[in-house]
């Protein structure tokens, strides 16, 4: 118990430490929001990628993919890899920078509201994001709560509170800056941990050989009564599978607390860079992570199980795989799940608060809001999102109330499903139109809150949430081009020299370009 008392101790004063070495950087608007967008390669691709992944992969997808498709899990975190990572990268990065700082755009609304001239767009993206990120930002707690109670005799509220109130100490301290380096601090101790629990695991079950062969022998008539299914290629059900890695992946392009990262960039060489550390990243953690769930059926005797799955849920799979490991392992897994849990909640809640306060009550209910004023509401909407999703965790771990966990899950899809496409193809294209922007805001939120609320009445793929919305992702890839090619009308001036900041002419070395002969 001192072990992981003077390990949490250690690593809770290093965030805290940042996030006041930080407040030089937190003083107007864009240092604070975007870190003047001078954030270098590793520190862009770290907080990148400890976003991306938190506990809710850690304990939740990783337990429960794990358990449903096998070693095919593994698929997941490639695909988060090669598709939400590198190829994000490739596609947005260098856009994304370049336009949002020609447009003087800040967050995710804003420049929804700049690139399609319209103040009601803005607002409506806004709003979006504070209806769905609330919820993904409570669901972070879960997975921290499993780790704690199997490691201390805490109560879970008691574990929500001490994450939440670090947490907001240094965003609020050092704001973008301060995330960033301790994201940075975070995922190098994610890899390592990652790494060290994986060998441990396998080491249990007499190696990866024996781990394998072992799995190879599990069957389960609920599922298949295939032979070595779970220790397949594609696993069990291929066909869903397929459906989690593009939720997974392709979500990220259309979530705003991740593509709010391109925005703070440094430079073209940051990007390059960024591009391979972050993939890099992402293949070790996420590829690491649901590698791990894929034995989770080696503790099926440890999990009581009834009709194919654990009583406990599957966030109880994680912890139940850790419980015999040697307390220095024990401990760096703690720290491995709060730093993936606090990276994540404080992207959200900078995405969230800073929205709220540009987007929304900026110009709308607060016409002329100075510099300080802005940073000033937005630290105090930290308070209020850290507090409600706090809020919202415990009410529903109390009280068991299942719809709030259902909201959860639909969050990422509707994010994604309603701003994937109208942020792609608004980089990309000048005659995407605002008609298709709307179509595909209403559509995404639309079917992901109806699959919520009437999900028996949907088709039996679609009523998973998960398939709900890579559908909703996909379809919205075909709403706004087909909807803006109706549009016969001649591009406006004011686009025409939006898309110019793409054109400007820049000095670079001979060794990255031959000059003309």
């Amino acid at each position: 118990m001192a072990v992981k008392l003077i390990m949490l101790v250690v690593f809770f004063g290093i965030m805290v430490g940042v996030g006041f070495y930080c407040r030089k950087h937190a003083t107007d608007v864009n240092g604070f929001v975007l870190g003047g967008r001078a954030v270098g390669p590793w520190l862009t691709a770290f907080a990148y990628g400890t976003t991306y992944f938190s506990a809710v992969i850690f304990v939740g997808y990783a337990g429960q993919f794990g358990w449903k498709y096998g070693i095919a899990s593994t698929w997941i975190g490639l695909g988060n890899a090669f598709i939400g990572s590198l190829l994000a990268w490739v596609v947005l990065g260098r856009r994304t920078r370049i336009m949002t700082q020609h447009l003087e755009s800040a967050t995710m609304p804003e420049f929804f509201g700049k690139r399609f001239q319209s103040n009601p767009l803005k607002i409506a993206a806004s709003f979006i994001v504070f209806i769905f990120l609330i919820p993904y930002t409570a669901s972070l707690y879960n997975g921290l709560s499993r780790i704690f109670s199997m490691a201390f005799p805490l109560d879970y509220s008691v574990c929500v509170i001490i994450m939440a109130v670090l947490t907001g100490v240094y965003v609020i301290a050092g704001g973008y800056m301060a995330t960033a380096i301790n994201d940075f601090i975070q995922g190098i101790i994610m890899v390592f941990g990652i790494v060290a629990i994986i060998w441990a695991v396998l080491h249990q079950n007499g190696g990866f050989t024996e781990a394998f062969s072992s799995l190879a022998k599990v069957t389960d008539p609920a599922v298949t009564d295939t032979p070595g299914i779970f220790a397949s290629f594609f696993g069990a059900d291929p066909i869903n599978l397929l459906s989690v890695i593009i939720l997974t992946s392709m979500g990220t392009w259309g979530l705003p607390q991740m593509v709010q990262k391109f925005y703070a960039i440094k430079s073209e060489k940051a990007i390059e860079k960024g591009t391979i550390i972050s993939t890099i990243f992402a293949l070790v953690v996420a590829g690491g992570c649901y590698f791990l769930g894929g034995f989770g059926r080696l503790y099926a005797d440890k999990l009581d199980v009834v009709k194919g799955a654990p009583t406990g849920g599957f966030d109880t799979i994680i912890p139940k795989m850790m419980e015999n490991l040697p307390v220095f392992l024990v401990g760096i897994m703690i720290i491995l799940v709060l730093s993936a849990s606090m990276s994540t909640l404080s992207g959200l809640v900078m995405a969230s608060s800073s929205t709220l306060t540009i987007d929304f009550i900026k110009g709308n209910i607060v016409k002329n809001m100075s510099d300080k004023k802005q940073v000033l509401v937005i630290r105090v909407l930290i308070v209020v999102f850290i507090l409600i999703s706090a809020v919202i965790a415990i009410f529903q771990y109390k009280n068991n109330v299942t719809f709030i966990a259902q909201l959860m899950g639909v969050s990422w899809g509707a994010l994604a499903g309603a701003f994937l496409a109208p942020f792609l193809y608004g980089l990309y294209s000048k005659r995407t139109t605002k008609l298709s922007v709307w179509v595909c805001f209403i559509f995404g939120t639309g079917i992901m809150v109806l699959n919520l609320l009437f999900k028996s009445h949907f088709p039996k793929f679609l009523a998973s949430p998960i398939n709900c919305g890579a559908f909703a992702m996909v379809a919205g890839l075909v709403i706004v081009p087909f909807l803006s090619a109706f549009n016969r009308k001649k591009v406006s001036a004011d686009v025409e020299d939006m898309f110019k900041c793409y054109d400007e002419k820049v000095l670079v070395p001979a060794t990255e370009a031959l000059g003309d002969e």
